[in-house]
């Protein structure tokens, strides 16, 4: 199982997002340059996030992008659905005898994301700069 582009760069989008804790619009521009991204992808991922309920946009000259609910409210679980769909371990379920180990690999990794909240994210980005591991 691997998180594409797509959910990391979401990710990171979110974060960053949540890092500026400001009411004031956030430009996909800024959040590219900052994180060293494509505009042109973020802009591919905002519609899913929008539609997620995760960000809100505001129109205007000033315009840009807010968290439309609090960091602690947003589920990583939630978020890779939107962006990525259904994670799935295998393709698909067969009789291989090993049936068992598929379904607790993903519960395993659905306890773990629907654990931790773009708050968690952003505390462990945080620590990051502090001489812990990124994990983003």
């Amino acid at each position: 199982m691997k998180i594409s582009t797509k959910g990391r760069y979401g990710l990171m989008l979110l974060v960053d997002l949540a890092e500026q804790q400001s009411d004031q619009p956030i430009s996909l521009k800024s959040i590219a340059e900052r994180n060293n991204l494509s505009e042109h992808y973020l802009e591919q991922l905002i519609a899913p996030l929008r539609n997620g309920g995760f960000v809100r946009s505001i129109r205007g000259a000033y315009g840009g992008y807010v968290l439309a609910r609090h960091p602690r409210e947003i589920v990583i679980e939630d978020v890779l659905l939107a962006l990525e769909g259904p994670i799935t371990i295998v393709d698909e379920e067969i009789d291989d005898g090993l049936q068992v180990l598929w379904d607790r690999l993903r519960e395993a990794i659905h306890d773990v994301l629907s654990s931790m909240t773009l708050q968690d994210l952003v505390e462990l980005r945080q620590g990051s700069s502090q001489g812990y591991m990124y994990y983003i």
